[in-house]
This record gives structure tokens, sequence and C-alpha cells, in this order.
């Protein structure tokens, strides 16, 4: 399994994440809000069942996920500093969740399985997304809801990173972030599609990152910087568009079985 980030990168990654931390709805959220709105729409309100996130640290998404639905919860990661902060995070907010710490491609004697499994800004960063994907159905029941969430880094926003944040890039796999490429693990893995498409329409804050301060990414910046003013204060309405060439994230939804109705709106 060819992987584009390792376990170190991560550990990197979380060592001076800021405490305690939990996604909620925002005025200006609009990113966020979309992800939320999937999340509201087919997950349904039973404390009875359970939800596993795959590459959770540090459980800001969870937290969400135990409040709104009831649900109990689960973490898997593979950082040892990102298990750290997720078992930090859940005590300082009072939630009860379980860590696990584990390589998802490493064989393991237990595998517990679960109602929801999903994963946010994971799978992209992986080749051979199909094994990916197979490996999150090894955790869901056998009429659990998978979700799948990335970002989009095509289009306008490819243009935009390939200035500010290159490294960033060849740390994900781009060619999986143009949906009709999901087809093949539909199709593969005989996933029953509930949901797939764009969400959150333009979203400028993808561009946060500048890698180098040289004068041209310091002019894509501020090009950056004007577009989250005009996206956010003066033409939210154009938000409600969704495409490949601009949209700043990707979900699908899916049913392991036949059993889809309940979840269709």
């Amino acid at each position: 399994m060819e992987k584009l980030t390792e376990s170190q990168y991560w550990d990197k990654y979380w060592e001076n994440y800021s405490l305690p931390t939990e996604i909620k709805r925002g005025r200006k959220s609009y990113y966020l809000n979309e992800i939320l709105n999937v999340f509201d729409k087919y997950f349904p309100i039973d404390p009875s069942k359970s939800a596993l996130e795959i590459g959770g640290s540090p459980g800001q998404y969870l937290v969400y996920v135990h409040k709104k639905f009831g649900y109990k919860i689960t973490c898997l990661d593979y950082s040892e500093i990102g298990c750290q902060k997720t078992k930090e995070n859940f005590k300082l907010l009072n939630i009860n969740g379980n860590i696990i710490k584990r390589d998802l491609f490493k064989e393991e004697d237990d595998t517990p399985q679960y109602d929801i499994v999903y994963s946010l800004g994971f799978v992209e960063h992986f080749e051979n997304i199909n094994s990916v994907i197979e490996k999150h159905l090894k955790f869901l029941k056998k009429d659990g809801l998978l979700l799948l969430g990335m970002p989009n880094f095509r289009g306008i926003n490819y243009l935009f990173l390939k200035i500010l944040a290159p490294e960033l890039l060849k740390k994900h796999n781009i060619k999986i972030m143009d949906i009709t490429n999901w087809k093949t693990f539909e199709q593969e893995l005989k996933l029953k599609k509930i949901f797939g498409g764009y969400i959150g329409g333009f979203e400028p804050s993808v561009f946060n990152r500048r890698e180098k301060k040289t004068a041209l990414t310091f002019a894509v910046k501020v090009i950056a910087k004007l577009l989250s003013v005009v996206f956010t204060n003066h033409f939210k309405f154009l938000r409600n568009y969704n495409s490949k060439y601009f949209s700043g994230y990707i979900i699908g939804v899916y049913k392991k079985d036949e059993q889809v109705k309940h979840f269709i709106a």
C-alpha cells in the first residue's frame, strides 16, 4: 500500500494542535456547515448506534457525532501523538470516547464493527483507493452506513495550491478528487450510493497555506484573501453552486447492501 504520508508527518502535524476542539456550526463556517449538513441528513439519531472515524484525530467531528446523534464513538488513528491528543480532547470535553491506535493496513485479530464508519480527508493520502475503502468496510456492519469525504484540490483550487503549497499537493492523490473516478471503487466493492457530490461551493480558505515567502506567493495570497471576503461577505449565494472545477469538498454516502430506502430523502 503506497502511502503519500507517514505517521511522522501526522505526529508533527498534531504536536502543537490546540485543545479542546470540536466542530460547531458558525455563521461564516460555510465549508464546515455543508459537511455537517450531510451528517444531519443521513445519520439517524439513535443512541444505540456506534460510529468509527478512521484517521479521526483529534476527535472534533466525533464530538459532534456523539452530541448530535448520541452514538458511541471511536477514533482509529496510527499517529501516537494524534491518539494522545484525541484522548486529551475527549477528557477536556467530558466525552466518553474510545481510541484505537492502529495502522489500518496491518492485519489484527480483532476487527470490531460499527453502524457508521466514516473518514474525512483520509483516503486521498493513498494511491490505491480501492484497497483503502475496502479496509473501511471491514469495520462496517452489514447494514451500516459508510461516509467518505475529502477536500477538492482540482480546478481553480489546484492552480492556487500549485503556487502556494506544492509540497501539500504531493501528499494528496489528485486523481481521486474527480468524483467520476469514484465509480471504480463503487462498482468493485458493490457499494450502493445514497449521495455523492461536491459541496460547499468555492472555498478560499483552502488556500490558507503559504509554503514559500516570495513575491508571487504573497500576491496570490492577497488574491485568495480578497476572494475570501467576497465569497463570505458579499456573494454568499455563489456558494450554492458546485463543480469539480471550484468546489472545496467532496462527499459520498453509501450502504453495503440493498437496504437503502430508509436513508434516501
